[in-house]
């Protein structure tokens, strides 16, 4: 059996990408996807939650343009050969508007706080705000959601906005 999860990146580009007319369409510029998943593979990605690095808080503070995010992140560090490296900030076309790199792993701190900013959007403009395991990647747990309306945790696919993670900047080495 297969469940259809479809990845909504608002309501808004839904109906965009709806309407458009398939002959005059430009393409996909969102992250917009449709996944298809086996009951068994949904529940594998749930059971990976304990695999991932996974963020369980964001707080922000600031100004327009100028916000500060604290995020809260819980991962199985082990050392340097598998960390949480960085946290990243990324608006609903894919592009990389804040990355915070974590120069160490957090073995004996779980789960773990650290900020990053400033990040320039609006308190209107909504963003997904995610976490990378060295060396497994992107996990599908991020947050979701705008200054205004508040964050909230959603599932999407590793797989969105996957390029981000060989945009700089990058990690250059783990301290301990």
């Amino acid at each position: 059996m297969y469940k259809t999860l479809l990845i909504l990146i608002s309501c808004f580009s839904f109906t965009i990408c709806s309407c458009q007319d398939p002959e005059t369409s430009q393409g996909d510029t969102g992250i917009q996807e449709e996944i298809m998943m086996e009951d068994e593979e949904m529940d594998s990605v749930i059971a990976d939650k304990e695999s991932q690095a996974v963020i369980t808080a964001v707080q922000v503070s600031g100004s327009e343009n100028n916000y500060t995010f604290n995020v809260t992140i819980k991962s199985p560090d082990t050392g340097c050969k598998q960390y949480a490296d960085w946290w990243e900030v990324f608006d609903e076309e894919g592009k990389l508007l804040y990355r915070r790199i974590l120069g160490h792993s957090h073995v004996d701190e779980q789960p773990f706080t650290r900020s990053g900013g400033p990040v320039a959007i609006s308190e209107n403009q909504v963003v997904y705000v995610r976490a990378h395991m060295n060396p497994i990647g992107y996990g599908s747990f991020v947050y979701y959601g705008s200054i205004k309306d508040g964050f909230k945790e959603e599932t999407i696919g590793t797989s969105v906005a996957s390029d981000l993670e060989t945009t700089a900047p990058l990690p250059t080495d783990c301290a301990f």
